[in-house]
């Protein structure tokens, strides 16, 4: 009897290798993968990167869309200990520059003509030094033909997806049978810090396999006729959580580069999709493209974040139309999918972020911040987690690592919430951190690259709610005797950042309001967030 091992190479290989694992829709032709074929060409591109001189605890950064390559990339490195960042499309060259340069990855994979966007423009802008460690370019294409490479970037090594996948097929894994395989690095998300740069989440093979293997059964994704629509991104854990979940239940999932409401609603009738999770912000696109009163009749489970959204007042609007929306609970450091609540639950209950921890083995608790103090049921404090789940560090700061956990082992979240029989409810964030198009972002991170402009002397960032979501206005006091305006400000925000990341607006300010305290001088954030709403009037 073969025992059940924790690396990515037995989750993708434990599947029937004819049983499909993607089909893809682009163009309008449709194109499955078998679970062999992931696996074999996860092989082939293993031996293809280690010809490049990749190896165990080396890094590589996916800057790509959801395409199978990404998966057969991640399950590559897994087999010989390589590590996958994870690089969103949507960052630019300040975004970019700082993952890559920071991870010390060795190669980097991107895929120059997706959506128009010229990637290798963006690389070329980016200070060589920030790619000094960089020494492959592996360019994916879906036919597009050669690209040619920014003279900026002559000396890096350059080489076709297509080409590293040809290679011949690894006899065996390195790393599976090696002793502690199954706790090598394989992933790494970024995600808000307490300082400009975003923090690199560690993740072990371990800790998404076992992950994967709990949230299937626990979201059904291992019922024999369920179908995944896979449109959240994988560079975040809220998509590779799912992916992952639904290889191991050795199901098929609906694989789409980006969301589109009308495609994706047109999916799930025509797929007869079962799950998905998304943003409030997906599924009211996706309502909107359809007439129907009961407008998705085969999805059993839909799964929702409420970034934008009065969650009572969501879930009561998809019940209106026959859709089962279930909050959920996650973040980079437990991944996403760590609870969810039943979608046989009351409306009132399936509104709450928390619920109940998919594994059994996690368990959750809430402490009081100031105290340490391990609260009872009801009372509110920050919530501290632990499970197979969790995360092994962040990646280059122990510093930081050991700051996020307790004496005893539990992560600080770093959210607000109350523990119930059998579960919790999360409440809110209990930081500053922003929800930008979905993705927590540190305000400091946009700040500092304002910062960054010759005519400013400081910045601070905070969020507005609106009808349409969060967003940033940045309050700006500029160097003195310089002359620099608004439009100059967020043309300099949209030639670095995410075009999520820019502020709505940039006020300018002779001083920032501050108060006294015991421990100094402080800026008055709750002053200047409500000098925001007032901007957005609201």
């Amino acid at each position: 009897m073969r025992l059940m091992q924790s690396t990515l190479a037995d989750l993708v290989g434990a599947p029937p290798p004819a049983a499909i694992a993607i089909r893809t829709r682009e163009r309008g032709r449709a194109r499955d993968v078998a679970y062999g074929e992931v696996a074999s060409r996860a092989s082939r591109v293993a031996n293809g990167l280690t010809a490049l001189g990749i190896g165990a605890g080396d890094r590589v950064a996916l800057w790509l869309p959801n395409v199978p390559a990404w998966l057969e990339l991640l399950f590559a490195l897994g087999r010989i200990g390589g590590v996958a960042v994870a690089v969103n499309t949507r960052f630019r060259a300040v975004e970019v520059a700082d993952i890559v340069g920071r991870s010390r990855a060795r190669a980097l994979v991107l895929w120059p003509g997706f959506k128009g966007i010229d990637f290798l423009a963006i690389l070329e802008s980016i200070d060589p030094a920030a790619l000094d460690r960089l020494e492959t370019i592996v360019v994916y294409d879906e036919g597009e033909g050669p690209v040619p490479l920014p003279a900026r970037l002559s000396a890096k090594r350059v080489l076709r997806y297509a080409d590293l996948a040809a290679a011949a097929p690894a006899e065996a894994s390195r790393v599976t049978a090696a002793s502690g395989a199954a706790d090598f690095g394989a992933a790494i998300f970024t995600t808000s810090g307490t300082t400009k740069a975003p923090k690199f989440v560690l993740h072990t093979q371990r800790s998404l396999v076992e992950h994967a293997r709990a949230v299937a059964p626990a979201f059904g994704y291992d019922a024999p006729d369920a179908v995944m629509l896979q449109a959240l991104p994988f560079c975040g854990v809220f998509g590779l959580s799912q992916a992952l979940a639904t290889l191991a239940a050795a199901r098929p999932m609906i694989l789409v580069p980006t969301f589109e409401a009308e495609a994706a609603a047109r999916i799930v009738i025509e797929e007869r999709v079962t799950h998905m999770n998304g943003s409030d912000e997906m599924y009211r696109r996706m309502l909107a493209e359809s007439r129907a009163q009961h407008a998705f009749p085969s999805l059993r489970r839909a799964g929702f974040a409420a970034f934008n959204s009065d969650p009572a007042e969501f879930v009561a609007m998809g019940d209106a139309r026959g859709l089962p929306l279930t909050g959920l609970y996650g973040m980079s450091e437990i991944q996403a999918l760590f609870a969810s609540r039943s979608p046989a639950a009351p409306a009132a209950e399936r509104a709450l972020g928390g619920g109940t921890p998919v594994s059994p083995l996690a368990r959750v608790r809430v402490g009081d911040p100031e105290t340490g103090r391990i609260l009872g049921d009801g009372e509110r404090g920050e919530i501290e987690a632990m499970g197979p789940s969790l995360m092994a560090g962040y990646a280059d700061d122990p510093e930081a690592t050991r700051a996020a956990f307790t004496a005893d082992g539990y992560l600080r979240t770093g959210d607000l919430g109350y523990t119930v029989p059998g579960g919790f409810v999360f409440l809110a964030r209990m930081g500053d951190a922003l929800r930008l198009s979905g993705f927590l972002v540190n305000p400091v991170e946009i700040s500092s690259h304002i910062e960054g402009h010759a005519a400013v002397a400081a910045c601070q960032v905070v969020g507005a709610k609106t009808a349409q979501g969060e967003r940033a206005i940045a309050f700006v006091v500029r160097r003195s005797g310089a002359e620099v305006g608004e439009r100059a400000l967020l043309a300099h925000c949209r030639a670095g950042l995410a075009a999520f990341k820019c502020p709505e607006a940039i006020v300018f300010l002779d001083a920032f309001p501050v108060a006294e305290s015991a421990n100094g001088v402080k800026i008055r954030r709750a002053k200047l967030r409500a000098w925001a709403a007032e901007r957005l009037g609201v």
